[in-house]
């Protein structure tokens, strides 16, 4: 619950299809007014049918009150976004991409009377190989530090081991450091010994009946097969997961975290 030093964030895990931004468009009010959320950052990059975000879509997030949206590895396959990396300030692509690559990798909103800091992080373990999200995100940090002491940290990564690294070796820096990508929720969010909240993936907003937001027929089939067949997005029962953090607003620590999933029926 939120007071006047206090700024609660809502995290929530990767946006799968249509179901995805289904469940967001009916859940996501009520999931901000039960917590009282001050801050909202959704990851939006398989949001366009599994691969990417549109522009209407950004869109249509932002109209729902999201403050920021992160991304990972497949941010890069709707050409009509691409135009919008540099100029949406709350868009973001992850930090460690080189330079040349459109767009940012963090971002400082004003939420109430302080600031919220958004980086958004990259893993390299069976992922493509860019820059080092431990060097790289610790400078962004330190850079971020400069304007605020609550920052929160999407790290987009495959390997859990990568993750966890990364969350102690920003420990005490940020307030908290959340995964996406695998789209299957952990069950071992914690306050780590610095004060920085963790959890090893925020999991699925998208079909609940699903094998990482696929339909399991066409998964099955490439398992059996090895044939490189298009992913189709199950039509199921949409989800929300993710996670609400409290974070002390003057220190920037995490006080409390609490994991949620909650299904709808429709």
């Amino acid at each position: 619950m939120a007071d006047a030093k206090t700024c609660v964030a809502l995290l929530l895990g990767d946006v799968c299809g249509q179901p995805g931004s289904r469940a967001l468009f009916i859940g996501l009010h009520t999931l901000v007014k039960e917590y009282r959320a001050d801050v909202v950052v959704v990851n939006g990059e398989n949001a366009a049918n599994g691969f990417g975000l549109s522009a209407s879509l950004m869109d249509q997030f932002f109209a729902l009150g999201i403050s920021v949206i992160t991304s990972g590895n497949h941010i890069w396959q709707q050409d009509d976004l691409r135009l919008l990396l540099d100029s949406e300030k709350r868009l973001l692509r992850p930090a460690n991409y080189p330079p040349q690559a459109p767009g940012h990798g963090s971002v400082v909103v004003d939420i109430k009377n302080y600031k919220v800091a958004v980086l958004n992080l990259q893993g390299r373990q069976s992922m493509p190989s860019i820059d080092c999200p431990f060097r790289v995100g610790l400078d962004q940090v330190q850079r971020l530090k400069k304007q605020t002491p609550i920052i929160l940290v999407d790290f987009h990564a495959e390997n859990s081991e990568e993750k966890e690294a990364l969350a102690f070796h920003l420990d005490g820096k940020v307030s908290a450091v959340v995964g996406t990508h695998t789209h299957v929720q952990t069950a071992d969010e914690k306050i780590l010994p610095g004060k920085t909240a963790y959890i090893t993936d925020l999991g699925l907003c998208g079909p609940s009946a699903s094998v990482i937001g696929s339909d399991p027929s066409v998964s099955i089939a490439k398992q059996l097969t090895q044939m490189p067949l298009r992913t189709e997005i199950a039509d199921t029962a949409p989800l929300l997961q993710g996670v609400c953090i409290t974070i002390d607003a003057v220190s920037g620590q995490a006080l409390c975290i609490e994991r949620f999933s909650r299904l709808y029926d429709i």
